[in-house]
């Protein structure tokens, strides 16, 4: 999808290859396929307000970061609280359909879905190009 997908905790990078290793490797042939980053300080996972100062370790978060640095997306769940790949998967497409066309996407865009062109006159006529039924 042209993207960089990077990892990145407060674990030390022999952690990461542990887990990689004896780990992630079993889950995905060949371990993941990005860089996992340590930041043993928590200086990043501050930055991006995932970082718990009681434990010591970053919250779970994804972000995602448009190619001039812009915030576009982020996702912070308790460490019990799986995420969804699809869903990750879809938010970037989404992020590129409205950058290539200046196009907003509606809730649960997907690719081919319709999206809204923000024009005048847009507002009161959304309910004529898309529904809640089509979130779904």
């Amino acid at each position: 999808m042209n993207c960089e997908v990077l990892a990145i905790s407060v674990d030390s990078p022999y952690t990461h290859k542990v887990w990689q290793e004896t780990e992630l490797s079993k889950m995905v042939p060949g371990g993941l396929p990005y860089p996992m980053l340590s930041d043993p300080a928590g200086t990043i996972g501050r930055l991006y307000g995932v970082y718990d100062e009681d434990t010591g370790v970053d919250v779970r978060g994804r972000f995602l970061i448009d190619p001039e640095g812009n915030l576009q997306a982020y996702e912070v769940l308790a460490p019990a609280i799986g995420r969804n790949v699809g869903e990750m998967i879809r938010q970037v497409k989404a992020c590129k359909h409205v950058l290539a066309t200046g196009e907003a996407t509606p809730a649960g865009w997907e690719e081919g879905k319709k999206a809204l062109r923000p024009e005048p006159g847009l507002s009161g006529r959304v309910c004529e190009i898309w529904n809640p039924e089509m979130a779904f």
